[in-house]
């Protein structure tokens, strides 16, 4: 059986040292602040971008560069390697559709390479999860073929729940009215969002209050897990530079869940320019989205 590469993209969320443990391929996606293009070579902490935006600096994003991507395919193909490409929902950029016409190319150019793609319809550390589980497939000597086809028919139970602490940058990138968001403020609510069976980023319900907004993710995550709720896997939590928050959220859901395993890491700066700083997503294996 021929060797194979996960690759995936940075919208995925992955803590660096499980990235490069299990020598996964990251394509960047970009953003950009004051005239500068980070993503690549060039980045920010987590922590000085999002001291960005609480000092009125936006960024704006760009999805994953086509030349970037087929140096990275070309690349591993040259090492005689099939890839398996795990990718941000394409209702939520457009570098799914760039990895798959950059795959498409890589294959006519070079017979007998195989690249197969898979739109999570997720983002996040919900897409982030899908590669954790291809990961310890591999591990297992499963092949590419029966990880993908397993992908493709489980994706749906990678479940995301979101809130925000500003609505002012749901407003920006078009999620709600800018009468939603100064009135939403002004009495402090809080929406919770989720990412639906077609990979957009939807509204669930809204609460009033952080905590409250904090507590209901938790338990709407009990009421999607179904089967899952039993089972010793992973739980992943993404912040948006409010590690005291996610760390609240941990405790709450190690109060139902004593048995689960926790990861808790930032939202990358191309998803958190559009979610904002104090952004919490709750990432989760459930029956349903």
């Amino acid at each position: 059986m021929k060797d194979f590469v996960i690759t995936a993209d940075s919208n995925s969320d992955l803590p660096e040292d499980y990235i490069k443990e299990n020598k996964i391929g990251i394509i960047p996606h970009y953003y950009d602040l004051e005239g500068t293009t980070y993503g690549d070579e060039v980045n920010l902490t987590p922590k000085e971008f999002y001291d960005k935006m609480r000092n009125g600096i936006m960024p704006t994003t760009m999805a994953s560069n086509p030349e970037v991507i087929r140096k990275t395919f070309q690349n591993y193909v040259d090492q005689g390697l099939d890839i398996l490409h795990i990718s941000f929902s394409s209702a939520l950029s457009g570098g799914c559709s760039n990895v798959t016409a950059g795959a498409l190319e890589i294959c006519e150019e070079n017979p007998g390479a195989k690249i197969i793609v898979i739109d999570t319809l997720n983002a996040s550390l919900g897409e982030g999860m899908s590669i954790m589980k291809a990961v310890r497939m591999k591990e297992e000597g499963k092949s590419l073929e029966e990880i993908a086809t397993w992908l493709e028919e489980h994706k749906q139970e990678f479940c995301v729940r979101f809130t925000v602490d500003d609505l002012g940058h749901l407003h920006r990138g078009g999620r709600i009215s800018k009468s939603t968001a100064i009135i939403g403020t002004m009495i402090n609510i809080k929406p919770i969002l989720y990412i639906n069976n077609d990979g957009q980023l939807v509204s669930l319900t809204s609460v009033r209050g952080r905590k409250k907004s904090l507590s209901t993710l938790c338990n709407n995550m009990l009421e999607s897990m179904g089967k899952y709720k039993d089972e010793e896997d992973i739980i992943c939590i993404a912040h948006g530079d409010a590690l005291e928050d996610a760390l609240y959220l941990e405790a709450l859901v190690k109060e139902k869940l004593p048995h689960k395993k926790t990861i808790i890491n930032y939202v990358s700066p191309s998803i958190g320019a559009h979610s904002g700083p104090g952004a919490i997503g709750l990432c989760f294996m459930g029956e349903k989205r």
